[in-house]
């Protein structure tokens, strides 16, 4: 099983689909551009996700993948087709595990190399004490392999973005260090600078100079390695929704017991094929989509479609694969396996949904795209007015360079990696874990949120919530007799009864005789007596017929959605108990904090209406959408999105995963399944609703601090501007500024750690 589409042409149509690996891209912009120059070639349609690396494409016959790839690398960047099946699907020591590693392994060197040689040069620079005889030759030493190894991906995609006409973050941040560096080179060479003896004194006096004893060795340095480290947690934290897919994938069986001649082999459940008759015992999960053929028992379906209740199966039902079995043996006949089973079309939909999610543009690229080319432009401005007016080529390059050096802020580095660093820092302590960046921006535009019910709002699992007994029977009595019995049954709802009469009785006692009546429920002898608990059918059977009172709470139970048993022993019916899926104690409170946020909550189950009114009535939910599959979930999110709602999920599930993916912001729920969690933005460790809420007010709260920060960085820039371009900036100031604006973003980031 793989997260690719087929690449061959659609029998039905000429359209064939792809999904390509891009490497090279350092902002949402990249991602743009890829996705213009695939959709310009005839007969494709591309959408680029910067966040997962992944172009999903579409194409005409008479399109091949290898076009796209040629397309992709004239832009500039790398294109990858997927890999076989088999291979992506390997174990854990697989190629997919390695290669987060691998990525960051490069960034990670520079990001050290950047920090321990920048380090003294900014303290040299900023600390005239430290100014010793030649100190200027030692900066450079020390910065010269910063700007050019460490800051190399800089350079290399500020000469991308250049052969195509664009500007981004990287462009600043390259013409900034290699101008403040190719300047200090000068000064040092060829002006005054490289006299020994030369210091930079504290002074803060304006005054114009030509520039000739000034080195920015300190910003060129301080720049690369600031954002070097920005760039690092940032891609240590980007979120990769191949995980999503292999925590699907691992929900399948291993393997599976295949009749064969009348015996059972074990082989890969991936090689079996259609019409494969194959065993599964209690316990086990069913290893692909099929038709039962013997055996009766209960299947618990909860992780693909939300029912909190197991379904009932006999001979001639469907069942879906990576269900549970969890009553008597089966035998099964395949029927849809590998890419054509539930699971892997779950497993498409979350990919899908993925892929198409709109990429929120990085903030800092947003500005920059604006912002360099008035930089440039005033920097060429700054050199013609300066070279025009007669006072010397020394003074006008010192002027135009002053420029790009002052623009280049090596607290935008900073505003976005401090604030997550802190924000997210924050949330984990409090039980909530922030995926990225991207995420941030989704919390501020929220405005309703879909609830899963299913171990979302409720706890998830079937617990005895009441007992009605008939008149003259002790509770105790009936808890004592019916739970022994249902201890012996493998069945979810027996499980439950008996786990309730113990909590409330103590020791259950042993049981004679037991037997399952199928489709009915059990009897036995239980301290001499005969006890039936299931149907009233199964009562009626042996002449014990449900008295008035017992028959209308068994009726009351089902109208409101409830599991109801009945009991009885020695020729009565005795009680009727009453077995559910239980709210959580703090849903009706985290409902409550929710609308307080703005939020409309919507209720959306796989389990029937008259069980999620219940719910819904009992937490403070008034929109409800009821018995759901999973594609269903996605298409109930994409219908609120298409009314122009952005859509918030929390999740706990498989088959939560795919709407997870699909929703504007996706919250799974920690206590939840793997690929629940990879699907989703926000990750919840604890059950509790509440933190949804909180988790959100983080969001949006870091989100804020990340703009002011954005701000500040800009404004202490476009401040100097006037003095750089009047020729007015010295070197001091230009540090000081540099120095100023990011203590204040990581101040600012640092208030995030009090959020309550």
């Amino acid at each position: 099983m793989t997260s690719v589409t087929e690449s061959s042409v659609a029998e039905d149509g000429p359209l064939g689909s792809v999904e390509l690996s891009i490497g090279g891209m350092t902002c949402a912009s990249c991602a743009n551009r890829i996705e213009r120059r695939l959709n310009k070639l005839d007969g494709v349609t591309a959408t680029v996700n910067y966040a997962t690396e992944k172009a999903k494409v579409t194409f005409v016959e008479g399109v091949v993948p290898q076009d796209l790839i040629a397309e992709v690398e004239k832009a500039g960047y790398t294109a990858q087709l997927p890999a076989p099946p088999r291979e992506q699907g390997e174990g854990e020591g697989g190629g997919g595990p390695e290669e987060p590693r691998d990525e960051l392994r490069p960034l990670r060197a520079r990001l050290i190399t950047s920090l321990v040689l920048a380090v003294p040069v900014i303290a040299m620079a900023m600390i005239p004490p430290l100014q010793f005889t030649n100190w200027q030759w030692l900066s450079l030493t020390l910065a010269a392999p910063v700007v050019v190894y460490a800051g190399w991906p800089f350079h290399k995609a500020a000469w991308t973005n250049l052969r195509h006409g664009a500007a981004t973050m990287d462009t600043l941040v390259s013409l900034g260090t290699i101008a403040a560096l190719g300047w200090s080179l000068w000064a040092l060479f060829f002006g005054t600078a490289g006299t020994p003896g030369m210091t930079h004194p504290f002074d803060f006096t304006i005054q114009r100079s030509d520039g000739s004893g000034n080195i920015y060795l300190e910003a060129a340095a301080g720049v690369t390695a600031f954002i070097l480290a920005g760039r690092y947690f940032e891609a240590r934290s980007k979120r990769r929704a191949g995980a999503a897919l292999r925590a699907l994938l691992e929900l399948g069986a291993k393997d599976v017991a295949v009749l064969r001649g009348g015996a059972e082999v074990r082989i890969p459940s991936d090689q079996l094929a259609v019409g494969d008759r194959f065993v599964v015992r209690p316990g086990e999960k069913i290893a692909t989509d099929g038709v039962i053929e013997e055996g009766a028992s209960a299947v618990d379906a909860s992780m693909l479609t939300g029912e909190s209740v197991p379904v009932e199966v006999r001979p001639g039902d469907a069942v879906t694969g990576a269900t549970v079995n969890a009553g008597g043996r089966l035998v099964i006949r395949a029927t849809r396996v590998g890419s054509d089973t539930q699971l892997a079309q779950m497993a498409r939909l979350v990919e899908e949904a993925q892929t198409g999610k709109a990429q929120v543009q990085r903030l800092a690229d947003r500005i920059s795209g604006i912002f360099v080319p008035v930089v440039i432009a005033l920097a060429l401005g700054t050199l013609g007015f300066w070279l025009g007016t007669g006072d010397g080529v020394g003074a006008a390059f010192t002027a135009a360079v002053a420029v790009l050096i002052i623009a280049c802020p090596c607290a935008l580095g900073l505003a976005t990696p401090t604030a997550l660093l802190v924000g997210t820092g924050r949330g984990a302590q409090l039980g909530i874990l922030i995926k990225g960046p991207e995420v941030l921006e989704s919390t501020r535009k929220i405005d309703t949120v879909v609830l899963d019910k299913t171990g979302t709002v409720t706890e998830g699992k079937m617990t005895l919530i009441e007992v009605h007994t008939a008149d003259g029977q002790e509770q105790g009595e009936v808890l004592r007799l019916a739970g022994a019995l249902e201890h012996a049954s493998e069945h979810p709802i027996a499980q439950a009864v008996a786990r309730g009469a113990a909590e409330r009785v103590g020791t259950l006692p042993a049981i004679e005789d037991f037997a399952n009546v199928e489709g009915l429920g059990v009897q036995g002898i239980v301290d001499g007596h005969a006890v039936l608990v299931g149907r009233p059918k199964l009562l009626a059977e042996w002449s014990q017929h449900l008295p008035v009172e017992l028959e209308r709470a068994f009726e009351g139970a089902q109208a409101a959605g409830r599991t109801a048993v009945a009991v009885g022993w020695d020729g009565m019916a005795r009680a009727v108990l009453v077995v559910a899926d239980t709210v959580k104690a703090t849903s009706a409170e985290a409902i409550a904090a929710l609308r307080a946020l703005g939020l409309t909550p919507v209720l959306l189950t796989g389990d029937n209406e008259a069980v999620a009114r219940t719910v819904a009535a009992e937490v403070g939910i008034e929109e409800v959408v009821a018995e759901v599959l999973p594609a269903d979930k996605v298409d109930v999110v994409k219908r609120l999105q298409g009314q122009g709602r952005t859509v918030a999920m929390v999740g706990d599930g498989v088959n939560d995963a795919a709407a997870l993916a699909q929703a504007d912001l996706g919250l799974a729920m920690g206590t939840g399944t793997d690929a629940a969690i990879e699907a989703s933005d926000l990750t919840l460790v604890r059950g509790d609703l509440r933190v949804a809420a909180d988790a959100i007010r983080l969001s949006r709260r870091t989100l804020r601090t990340i703009k002011g920060n954005l701000f500040w960085a800009f404004a202490y820039n476009v401040a100097a501007l006037p003095l750089a371009a009047a020729g007015l900036l010295n070197p001091m100031i230009a540090g000081a500024a540099m120095a100023f604006s990011s203590v204040f973003v990581v101040s600012n980031s640092l208030r995030l750690r009090g959020f309550k």
